[in-house]
């Protein structure tokens, strides 16, 4: 008889299905002030309720770069990719990081070999990086037998755009060597969002990128909701109308977050943060003129 199989790190239950927080790193303090201009420290240090975990004392926000997989309708699934290893970066937090991300996968019951399905909210440097990995000076994609599925509106966008070289670097080593391996899937998503396999959805939220999309879980009574950067923080479900510096619609991004956090609002429905740090997962409830997060702590295992 083979020994059962012990996974290890940060999850979730969703009815029948387990959701595993893969972690690559903490980002640097600087990130927040950067990324949410909006969110200063007097609208910060007004929530309550954000410290001590998404925020400091100080007001600084906090934020993370993971990933989050789990099985789902017979699919071994890792909804983004984070940074990545040994990457060229303009960004000093994010070049040539060496992090046990690859391990840290693994460990939760995901090598590498077993993934059957990569699905990225969309094509950002930090949703991407995990895509390849080195191997004899070339990079090869990391997950040699998954699909990677990404939202049409999404690639056509890039690919029309006037990239910057640090933007065409990222391509060049996170998403040209996954559509050269004949790997990349393009997703057509309707208003109403698609069902990809049983119990698991990608819902348009587009503002951030045009082919924004959310991943969305249901099984049994059981309903989460992955963000990716349509929601970078919880400070934005207190103030929806925070925005990131990068989004490339800021109006239509603020309609998404406000549409979305509606629709979750006073649910049972599980918001799991991209970019949120532990506890990363919440319930969306009423607060005052908006919202809040009502934190749900992962197991450990």
């Amino acid at each position: 008889m083979h020994a059962p199989q012990t996974f290890t790190g940060p999850s979730w239950t969703v009815g029948d299905v387990t959701v595993h927080r893969i972690d690559e790193a903490p980002l640097p303090p600087q990130t927040g002030p950067w990324l949410l201009p909006g969110a200063t420290t007097d609208v910060v240090t007004e929530q309550g309720w954000l410290r001590p975990d998404f925020a400091g004392r100080d007001g600084v926000l906090r934020l993370d770069s993971h990933s989050f997989a789990f099985e789902a309708g017979g699919l071994r699934v890792l909804v983004d990719t984070g940074i990545g290893n040994g990457k060229t970066r303009a960004n000093p937090a994010w070049h040539n990081l060496r992090t046990d991300y690859l391990t840290r996968l693994t460990d939760a019951g995901f090598s590498p070999e077993s993934v059957d399905l990569v699905v990225l909210t969309h094509l950002h440097t930090d949703h991407v990086g995990w895509n390849t990995r080195e191997a004899n000076g070339t990079w090869v994609p990391t997950f040699p037998n998954a699909r990677y599925l990404v939202s049409r509106t999404e690639r056509e966008f890039w690919a029309g755009y006037a990239m910057d070289e640090p933007r065409r670097q990222m391509f060049r080593d996170s998403v040209t060597p996954v559509e050269e391996a004949g790997l990349l899937d393009l997703v057509d998503i309707p208003a109403e969002g698609t069902e990809i396999a049983p119990g698991l959805r990608l819902i348009p939220t587009p503002g951030h990128t045009p082919g924004h999309l959310a991943v969305e879980l249901g099984s049994r009574d059981g309903r989460a909701l992955i963000t990716g950067d349509c929601i970078h923080h919880p400070v934005q479900l207190a103030h929806p109308a925070i925005g990131a510096c990068v989004d490339i619609d800021p109006e239509r991004s603020e309609a998404t977050r406000r549409e979305l956090l509606a629709s979750l609002a006073d649910t049972n429905t599980l918001l799991l943060g991209t970019h949120f740090p532990p506890p990363t997962a919440g319930r969306v409830i009423t607060h005052e003129d908006a919202y809040r997060l009502t934190p749900v702590p992962a197991a450990s295992h």
